[in-house]
């Protein structure tokens, strides 16, 4: 297991992200409901957090995983954590996108991109369909990201038995 602040865990609980994606639609519908400033920098910050800590810095990730998945009691699905920090990477680069274009005065801008970041939190909320995941499988299929940097996706069942150890 990596040490440190700047780490992201090698398994992630799967019913967990799905949460976490929850709460983002239902901040990106705030913000698309009341163009907040606040409510942006809220979303932009999460993600930037998730990306460089996993939930370590991440108030809503904190919040789920140790108040909302133990109190109605979700069983941990552990997947591989690679693509989901890239998919956060995507949420990040987004939302970051999303802010500048506010604080530029170009609010159609930073509603499109917060849309698109609520269309792809519904899917994985929803359905369980990780965009950003599909898209990191498909930069490893073409090798631009190289199978050594998530193991744990080439085999599932070795993420498995990983999440027990």
């Amino acid at each position: 297991m990596k040490r440190g602040l700047f780490r992201y865990p090698d398994l992630v609980n799967e019913n967990a992200a799905r949460l976490i994606a929850g709460s983002v639609v239902v901040m990106v519908v705030v913000y698309l409901l009341t163009g907040s400033g606040l409510v942006l920098a809220a979303l932009a910050y999460g993600f930037v957090a998730r990306v460089l800590t996993g939930p370590t810095l991440s108030p809503l990730a904190q919040l789920v995983n140790r108040v909302v998945v133990p109190l109605i009691d979700l069983p941990v699905k552990p997947v591989p954590g690679p693509p989901k920090r890239f998919a956060q990477g995507m949420g990040a680069v987004l939302s970051l996108g999303a802010l500048a274009a506010h604080i530029g005065g170009v609010d159609p801008l930073a509603f499109v991109l917060v849309a698109a970041i609520g269309v792809a939190a519904t899917l994985e909320s929803v359905f369980a369909f990780c965009i950003g995941c599909r898209i990191f499988g498909l930069l490893m299929t073409v090798g631009l990201i190289p199978q050594s940097v998530c193991e744990a996706c080439n085999d599932l069942s070795l993420a498995r038995s990983s999440a027990g150890a």
